[in-house]
């Protein structure tokens, strides 16, 4: 049987969706022996971009059937990495919320360039003032993008990191030749257990620095709605699916509100516009909601301009 080739790569982000991959457990074992060839992975697979001692003179990466790339696009190096992905592989899955909205790299195009360099290199606390270094360094785009703000992308799997669930079932997908593979475009709060009884709970929506009421010995379908006690909780904005297949969301089983890793639930969807109206429907009036830019700008990512969220 003749083994898919998958190429992975990792841009602006952290190793944790590549984590994820690793997550799958016995299935990935049983894949790697039987279905699957990684021909690329940096983050496991010693491959040069360049040949191993350097003497090419151009990027090259593998052909491979399958491409995964986790990270945003943050600089010239990751774009030029992304469109050779893009050439070389026939299917391309953005892995995790960075690659599919930018996700909290994505915050700093709140920020100009200036103000990025000025802060890291002369108003941290633990550094001493100097020039940015230019020597040995990818210029910088003019912003941090997703993946589909310069390729097409074929599937996306959206999360802080993706649930081995989901990336499991998307392999499986392609194994068996689907070219195509959706997450449920459900939200958080339509998975979560919680007690909803559509009112206000207390005076003011508030940061998460007090203990929401609950009873620990009680199992979560026994706690009041964290958003109708006033938490900030991004639930009714966010794609359902950190828990895995059939599972409720992570944060909220540890008794913590949502905060928005896997993205807008839709493509299409306004979740600025949505959460207002969420707020609004509980009884609390948007307009006090604090760091509604902070909070808010994780959704609109790269795929928007942040500095336009009051």
């Amino acid at each position: 049987m003749t083994k898919v080739t998958v190429a992975e790569e990792w841009l602006n982000a952290c190793s944790g969706c590549e984590i994820a991959i690793l997550n799958i457990g016995e299935i990935l074992v049983d894949l790697l022996v039987n279905n699957i060839e990684f021909v690329h992975i940096p983050v496991i697979l010693d491959k040069k971009y360049y040949g191993q001692t350097g003497e090419e003179t151009e990027l090259s990466i593998p052909e491979a059937v399958v491409g995964i790339v986790s990270g945003s696009v943050r600089n010239e190096e990751h774009k030029e990495v992304l469109l050779e992905m893009r050439k070389k592989c026939q299917i391309l899955v953005a892995l995790g919320t960075c690659a599919t909205n930018g996700g909290i790299p994505a915050l700093i195009n709140m920020y100009d360039e200036e103000e990025l360099k000025k802060f890291v290199y002369c108003d941290s606390p633990t550094t001493d003032c100097a020039e940015p270094p230019t020597e040995h360094i990818p210029p910088l785009l003019d912003k941090c993008y997703a993946l589909d703000e310069f390729v097409d992308v074929d599937i996306y799997l959206p999360g802080c990191p993706p649930h081995p669930d989901w990336i499991a079932a998307a392999v499986l997908a392609l194994l068996e030749g689907k070219t195509e593979f959706k997450m449920p475009e459900r939200s958080v709060c339509d998975t979560c257990p919680t007690i909803k009884e559509r009112k206000k709970g207390m005076d003011d929506i508030k940061r998460m620095l007090e203990t929401p009421e609950f009873d620990p010995d009680k199992p979560i379908d026994e706690m009041r709605c964290l958003l109708e006690q006033g938490f900030i909780c991004l639930g009714p904005v966010t794609k359902a699916g950190c828990g895995g297949k059939g599972k409720p969301p992570r944060c909220l089983s540890t008794r913590m509100p949502c905060r928005g890793c896997y993205g807008p639930v839709r493509k299409d969807s306004k979740p600025l516009i949505d959460y207002m109206g969420a707020l609004a429907s509980v009884g609390f009036d948007p307009m006090k909601m604090p760091d509604r830019r902070g909070y808010l700008a994780r959704f609109t990512g790269a795929h928007g301009v942040l500095k336009k969220i009051g």
